[in-house]
């Protein structure tokens, strides 16, 4: 009975949901730092992060994210800053699906990965 109310909450709350995605435009390599290390980096930073630090904070130590979303649910505004964390595609672009999601409210961190977004709350 949870699952199901749950899911139907889920699911009514997505269709609730307004937002943008603004992709930043490269990779965000600099020139003496190559994509491995910098992914290594930026995993290892987001796999030790502490909920509640400040988006500001986040964005000193990793710099521009490859992707950011921003959306409302609820009456609260979420932003979502994607940081590149596994090579998938050797094309030369960094793509949504090689980046961990790092999720904010009121610019404090509230989750980080792959579900984040849909479980994030106050």
């Amino acid at each position: 009975m949870f699952k199901a109310a749950r899911l139907a909450a889920i699911l009514l709350s997505s269709t609730a949901l307004t937002g943008c995605v603004v992709a930043i435009g490269n990779d965000g390599f600099g020139d003496d730092e190559q994509w491995e290390e910098s992914q290594k980096r930026n995993d290892r930073y987001i796999g030790s992060s502490i909920l509640g630090s400040s988006i500001t904070a986040v964005k000193a130590d990793l710099g521009e994210p490859n992707y950011r979303e921003s959306f409302q649910r609820d009456g609260d505004t979420f932003e979502v800053l994607y940081y590149r964390t596994q090579h998938r595609h050797s094309d030369g672009q960094t793509t949504k699906d090689e980046t961990t999601p790092m999720v904010f409210i009121d610019n404090k961190l509230v989750g980080y990965g792959a579900t984040a977004i849909e479980n994030a709350t106050r």
